[in-house]
């Protein structure tokens, strides 16, 4: 049975979990926590979620281990298993779909935002210029 992109994206909801961006407004002062932007460059130069680390979908899972806190590390994406990771793109599809992908390598600590940042800006949460 073929699959249209909204039934790929429910089925990947159904394993995974989100969290809405007012749980992730009250854990950004959280040190253990990593909110990574899987949004395309030109999306991420309207603003980002104050510190997310800028990852487009199409690298995310090769550049994991180039995130400046787990480089270092002898084992890098073993090292990740140290933090709660948040993923969001633009609406929380695609981060439903790099979560699931996430989950597949091993890392059990993954969760999408739920609304990704429309639902940020909807909420009239702070917004980052990237870089900064």
């Amino acid at each position: 049975m073929l699959k249209n992109y909204q039934q790929v994206v429910q089925d990947a909801k159904s394993h995974i979990r989100e969290i809405s961006v007012d749980e992730l407004y009250q854990q950004l002062n959280n040190s253990n926590i990593l909110t990574i932007d899987i949004r395309e460059p030109n999306e991420m130069a309207t603003g980002i979620i104050p510190n997310a680390i800028c990852l487009p979908r199409g690298i995310l899972e090769g550049s994991l281990a180039s995130i400046d806190c787990v480089k270092q590390a002898a084992d890098p994406l073993a090292a990740l298993a140290e933090y709660q990771l948040y993923i969001y793109c633009r609406s929380g599809a695609r981060s439903a779909l790099a979560a699931e992908s996430l989950l597949k390598m091993g890392l059990s600590n993954v969760q999408s935002v739920a609304g990704g940042m429309d639902a940020w800006q909807q909420q009239g949460y702070p917004v980052a210029n990237k870089g900064s």
